[in-house]
């Protein structure tokens, strides 16, 4: 079984139906729900994938945009093969050393300290502009992949 840490971006792909990117994030949430990819979902992009998924359906026009995030976000929650890093002091320091070192968002900065800790990988969308100069160093260290 491979290990992910998920970033939002992941997430968003998926809902969005029309995403440059949906196809490749449909086949990771695909071999998470039958048992081939453990996803860790840092609660820093629980919060986030709600405030992005809730924007997503609203301009979809979708009704009841926030009751649909909620479901997604409960989803990623509960899902059997998705995994909620406990909150730590561990866990903290590394995502400040991390935010520190390389200039990258906070909920960035969770989703490389739980693939670290988890052994796994950390799943971004693409790669982001304060990334790309770090990129080498970021995949060698925390083994960052993307879905583009």
């Amino acid at each position: 079984m491979s290990f992910l840490s998920l970033d939002t971006g992941v997430a968003a792909e998926y809902i969005d139906l029309n995403g440059d990117l949906h196809r490749e994030a449909e086949a990771v949430f695909r071999n998470i729900a039958e048992g081939r990819i453990l996803a860790f979902v840092p609660h820093e992009v629980l919060a986030e994938t709600y405030y992005v998924s809730s924007r997503i359906y609203d301009k979809l026009g979708l009704k009841r945009p926030e009751q649909r995030a909620r479901k997604l976000v409960e989803w990623l929650y509960k899902a059997p093969n998705n995994s909620i890093p406990e909150p730590s002091l561990e866990l903290a320091i590394m995502a400040g050393d991390i935010k520190g070192r390389f200039g990258l968002a906070l909920t960035d900065s969770y989703v490389l300290a739980s693939a670290k800790m988890s052994g796994g990988r950390a799943l971004f969308r693409k790669t982001e502009r304060e990334m790309a100069e770090k990129l080498d160093e970021l995949v060698n260290e925390y083994g960052v992949v993307f879905l583009e």
